[in-house]
């Protein structure tokens, strides 16, 4: 069997964990958001892309839940302490070494497909192809309202990181969506494989951007097999992240149902936690989806892989 993923942030890096451990060397390629892509200190950092790959390669901060495990930061710190550089943005000095590789790939030439690419087998040795879900520059931006009540245009990395996604968002976009095309392999990886899962991540900021990239989310509703996805909305909130700031603003009710609903004709399966029992039937009659209830609280390796499993065999 072989198993696509869409994905991005720190739910999907838990859930492809446990698809691996699941599902051994079948879980082929996994399609990544990049509308999170910074330039930071004249890097190049792509979160979600970094995420996966950590998550996948078992080099993750599981307490963080993002970036390495066991990681200094003495280079932040000797910024911080100059004075003279706003280093708003953390990162580790493992952490660097990704983003160096990465950076010194795209200047000498390559895509950022193929910098993915050498980046998740020369530090990972990563099997599972990891793909950005477009080679062209993408970013996600958010429109909010500041203390004071003045609009404000920001990157998606400074309204979540820098102020902490404390101001009123008014609206998203993902600006350049429209020029992008679907990275080399990410059409023919969704209509080729057996399953397709869509990660438990935001749906606005993770997978929306996916979805929004010309042709992907066509080449998912023309699929003909199936298409399960896992909530990542529970008991009516977010295990993490800003989804329930952002969700409203783009018309979805923050609820398993909800999140469901932003996939409408494209899922063949949905799994939701055992705290949304409720909407089980819900789902299933206003969507046409077999819903599966399960613990979805990927506490652990062994969680998320009985996670994977609930959702392949529900469409298996």
């Amino acid at each position: 069997m072989q198993i696509v993923a869409l994905a991005g942030g720190v739910g999907a890096g838990k859930f492809l964990r446990g698809v691996d451990r699941a599902f051994p060397g079948e879980l082929t390629t996994v399609v990544v958001n990049t509308g999170d892509d910074i330039v930071i200190h004249g890097l190049h950092v792509s979160p979600d892309l970094d995420s996966v790959c950590y998550w996948l390669a078992g080099l993750m901060d599981r307490e963080r839940g993002w970036g390495r495990a066991d990681e200094t930061f003495n280079a932040m710190d000797a910024m911080r302490s100059s004075g003279a550089i706003d280093a708003w943005f953390n990162l580790g000095d493992r952490d660097l070494a990704t983003h160096v590789l990465r950076t010194q790939l795209l200047h000498e030439g390559r895509t950022l497909t193929r910098a993915t690419s050498e980046v998740r087998s020369t530090l990972f040795g990563l099997a599972t192809d990891v793909v950005p879900m477009t080679d062209d520059t993408v970013t996600t931006r958010i429109d909010v309202f500041d203390a004071a009540g003045e609009p404000l245009d920001l990157h998606f990395q400074e309204y979540w990181v820098k102020r902490h996604a404390q101001d009123p968002v008014k609206g998203v976009r993902f600006e350049g969506i429209e020029r992008a095309a679907p990275a080399p392999g990410v059409l023919d990886a969704i209509a080729g494989t057996d399953v397709l899962l869509v990660c438990p991540s935001n749906p606005v900021v993770s997978i929306g951007p996916i979805l929004s990239v010309p042709g992907v989310r066509e080449a998912v509703a023309a699929r003909s097999g199936p298409v399960v996805g896992v909530s990542p909305i529970v008991g009516g909130a977010p295990l993490a992240g800003m989804a329930d700031k952002l969700m409203p603003v783009a018309g979805m009710e923050v609820s398993a149902l909800g999140a469901a609903r932003g996939y409408r004709d494209l899922l063949s399966g949905w799994v939701i936690d055992e705290r949304d029992r409720d909407s089980a039937s819900r789902i299933a009659d206003e969507l046409g989806v077999r819903v599966a209830v399960t613990d979805t609280v990927m506490r652990d390796d062994e969680v998320a892989a009985a996670v994977a499993r609930t959702a392949v065999e529900l469409v298996s």
